[in-house]
């Protein structure tokens, strides 16, 4: 099945934009919890873990990158799958990308989302306010993305904004009171302290590909990719490595103590109780721009897959005056409120971070065969140097990450490629039925 172009989409993102919707894909829950647990794990050697880290990912993005710069069409990591293995790997991993990562940890945000607000409002855990607040929540996104893609960008931009301004005013603030025994290195881990601490910062630094779902609406996708998404990185890694430095300079080792809001401790110690609740207040919108971004670029992907016919016609239709695909963003969005409800933060996740990893091997191998066997006629416009250098790291390093995944999840995620290859075989079959029925009709 041939891809189309999404002609019907505007052209209008920057790398600017995009360097922000990965900052904010990225930068979600995880930054006001983190540092604790890396203090816990090595103290004050904590930036190294970072570092090391942000490697590993600039690894795996050079990959996306690479293979970005071949798209002139929305879907990200989809589209990479799907032409180099053909289309059941690609309808596999766009379901896997929309349905098992990116509804499901869009559903565990919004409950932690809803359990922090119930700090301040008990209301929140009551069944039926919950489920308004979440489908408002929910709707309020549905709305701007229907309403085009600028409106979108615009509100993410607002709030990843407000919720990186008390990150910024923190990190300002308690650079001036940093105690400097606290930041005085006393003993080196040991490797396999460090690569558990590895393990979970690498899962902190996920994101960021998903802004590319929406190459398609990108102004000269092969200058704007790769320059958004490093821009991106490097802000991350900044943001990351400032804050661990302040909480690790305020706190010292107390820093571990606090795993459930080590920030809003930090803030306590430096401007009084007043700065706990900008801090909670910071985490509640970070995890709302999250949500909101990642409604942004997910929600493209079924309307790739309906392009493509790997999914029902409808899900492939643009609105007549905003041109946005609407049924495809009213679609996630619906299943995104139905999963909201019905679970918790544990179980909604237990998938979606093994589900990323296993897109992002997609994605490493297709570059493997894309370098193996170089399509001519579609030249990437941006080239990793190193040949195949890269793709063997970045290999490597997924198979190390996912050596760690248990084996109960390897279970659940084969009980969904089963599903989901029954489907996709069960649909071409409906769809062959069809056809033939309607060629009937028009000889008689």
């Amino acid at each position: 099945m041939a891809a189309k172009e999404n002609s019907g989409l505007k052209r209008q993102l920057g790398a600017g934009s995009l360097a922000i919707n990965a900052m904010n894909l990225t930068i979600g829950t995880g930054i006001f919890i983190l540092p604790a647990y890396v203090a816990g794990y090595l103290g004050a050697m904590g930036f190294l873990a970072y570092l090391f880290c942000s490697l590993l990912i600039g690894l795996i993005m050079l990959c996306f990158a690479e293979m970005g710069s071949t798209k002139t069409s929305s879907g990200g990591a989809y589209t990479m799958i799907k032409d180099a293995f053909g289309p059941l790997a690609g309808f596999l991993s766009n379901t896997l990308l929309w349905l098992g990562y990116g509804i499901l940890s869009d559903a565990a945000v919004i409950n932690v989302m809803s359990n922090m607000l119930g700090l301040w409002f008990p209301s929140f855990y009551e069944f039926w306010f919950r489920s308004l607040f979440i489908f408002a929540v929910i709707a309020v996104f549905a709305l701007v993305n229907i309403l085009g893609l600028k409106s979108g960008i615009r509100m993410v931009i607002i709030l990843t904004i407000l919720k990186l301004t008390p990150l910024v005013l923190l990190v300002v603030i308690g650079i001036f009171s940093l105690q400097a025994e606290n930041l005085m290195i006393t003993a080196l881990p040991d490797l396999t302290t460090f690569g558990a601490a590895c393990l979970l910062l690498f899962f902190a630094f996920q994101g960021s590909e998903s802004a590319l779902n929406i190459s398609g609406e990108m102004k000269n996708p092969g200058k704007t990719i790769p320059r958004g998404i490093f821009i991106g990185i490097a802000g991350i890694l900044v943001i990351y490595l400032l804050i661990q430095f302040v909480a690790t300079g305020v706190l010292g080792t107390e820093l571990a103590l606090f795993q459930e809001a080590p920030l809003a401790e930090v803030a306590i110690r430096l401007v009084g109780p007043v700065g706990g609740i900008i801090l909670i207040a910071a985490g509640v919108i970070s995890m709302y721009a999250v949500v909101g971004g990642d409604i942004l670029v997910t929600s493209r992907l079924p309307f790739v897959a309906s392009e493509n016919g790997l999914l029902p016609k409808m899900l492939s239709r643009v609105h007549p005056k905003y041109k946005s695909p609407y049924i495809s963003i009213i679609l996630f969005c619906s299943l995104l409120f139905i999963m909201s409800i019905s679970g918790g933060f544990k179980t909604l996740a237990i998938l979606a971070s093994s589900a990323v990893l296993i897109i992002y091997l997609g994605v490493v191998l297709a570059m493997f065969k894309r370098r193996l066997k170089p399509n001519l006629a579609n030249p990437p416009m941006f080239i990793v140097p190193g040949g195949l250098l890269v793709p063997i790291l970045s290999l490597i390093v997924l198979v190390w990450i996912l050596s760690y995944v248990p084996f109960t999840e390897y279970v659940a995620i084969g009980i969904f490629f089963i599903v989901a290859t029954l489907y996709y075989y069960g649909y071409a079959w409906w769809k062959k039925t069809n056809r033939a029925k309607v060629d009937l009709l028009m000889k008689k």
